[in-house]
């Protein structure tokens, strides 16, 4: 992984980049990011860069022997840890190093994914994967190691909140005593699952969300969607890369558009109109009818921020300006808190197997109702 393979991040990028530079290269970093986020990918990006044997100003040189062991996830000195656990193809021994073919197509497929994503790779069915007691032992052998070629060997450790006490206290003692030339890179989600002293002794990097911006350049660049479905993803997605990829997959329907039909529908009671509408809402399918719900509150959320003041909303499509807009004269705080709850219920029935119609056409009226309601 390269850093120009990410998306945005220029802040982070310089931050990890100027620690090398500068030779201030804390042993322990937590690279702290919410799912869907560049955590993995930004930690693998800098342990590229920290054995670079060319390194560039920002980057990477790419060609040498170890950027190309590294990019393919092959390096002798880099060693993964992550939640594993029994599988029809591996039914004991469950760790980490059992499962490095399994990880590193995971990986190099796509480094946004979920834990959920990896359980279902792996094939764990409804199994939950940790990080074992039997690890701690892995643990000390990878860091009793002397680096085989490479500058710094690197301990790379996805969701280390996931760890079993006996895993966790092992590498809470290797980081009390770091071994000469060994980074530890812990990759993790949730810093309150860990434990104070091993957030006490790591240097702490920490990841954004995606913005709605940089969520809509990879998904055209990568050919997912179109610009208008890539807006449309950003605002469903909320910063997580890898609901936007998966939304780019299951998105049928043009939501800003029918948005915009139904709540003008709404206001002005053509309520014939509401019936047809509600026929192409039937359409759509339970997943498409659910994003599209949860697409039409971000919008309702976004309208309500640019009445209040134009300035909260960091990044509007060009597309739906004039909308929210006129919108925002609409949507006040007085019937804002009645329509978010009017399509909760909505999205609550439709996740429930309710008829899709009878759900919009009732829904429909009542913010038909609430439009109306003047400060």
């Amino acid at each position: 992984m390269f850093f120009s393979e990410i998306e945005g991040h220029a802040e982070t990028k310089k931050l990890l980049v100027n620690s090398v530079q500068n030779q201030h290269v804390a042993h322990a970093q937590l690279f702290l990011g919410t799912e869907g986020s560049a955590n993995l990918a930004l930690a693998l990006a800098y342990a590229t860069y920290l054995n670079c044997e060319n390194k560039q100003p920002a980057e990477a040189c790419g060609t040498c022997a170890s950027c190309v062991k590294i990019n393919k996830l092959i390096h002798p000195d880099v060693n993964f840890v992550m939640p594993v656990t029994t599988t029809k193809a591996q039914p004991k021994d469950a760790l980490s190093q059992k499962f490095l073919a399994e990880w590193r197509e995971f990986v190099l497929t796509n480094p946004y994914q979920t834990l959920n994503d990896w359980m279902q790779f792996i094939g764990a069915e409804n199994k939950q994967g940790n990080i074992s007691k039997d690890e701690s032992r892995q643990l000390v052998k990878f860091s009793s190691l002397k680096a085989f070629e490479a500058t710094f060997k690197i301990i790379l450790i996805w969701l280390p909140e996931l760890m079993h006490p006996a895993a966790a206290n092992a590498l809470l003692k290797l980081l009390e005593e770091p071994p000469a030339n060994t980074i530890f890179l812990l990759v993790a989600n949730s810093a309150d699952k860990l434990l104070a002293t091993i957030l006490s002794r790591t240097q702490m990097v920490k990841v954004r969300s995606f913005t709605e911006e940089e969520i809509i350049n990879y998904l055209t660049r990568k050919g997912l969607t179109n610009e208008m479905g890539a807006q449309q993803i950003a605002l469903l997605a909320e910063g997580n890369l890898q609901a936007a990829m998966q939304l780019s997959a299951e998105m049928t329907n043009d939501y800003f558009d029918f948005f915009i039909k139904w709540m003008r529908h709404c206001y002005a009671n053509k309520f014939g109109e509401v019936v047809e509408l509600s026929e192409d809402f039937q359409k759509m399918g339970r997943e498409n009818q659910k994003n599209f719900l949860h697409y039409a509150l971000s919008s309702l959320r976004k309208v309500l921020l640019y009445g209040i003041d134009p300035g909260l909303i960091s990044f509007i499509p060009p597309a739906e300006g004039d909308f929210i807009q006129r919108f925002s004269k609409i949507v006040r705080e007085v019937n804002a808190p009645l329509l978010t709850e009017e399509l909760n219920q909505a999205h609550y029935h439709i996740e429930r197997n309710a008829n899709p119609k009878m759900v919009f056409i009732d829904s429909s009226i009542q913010i038909a109702r609430y439009l109306k309601l003047q400060n």
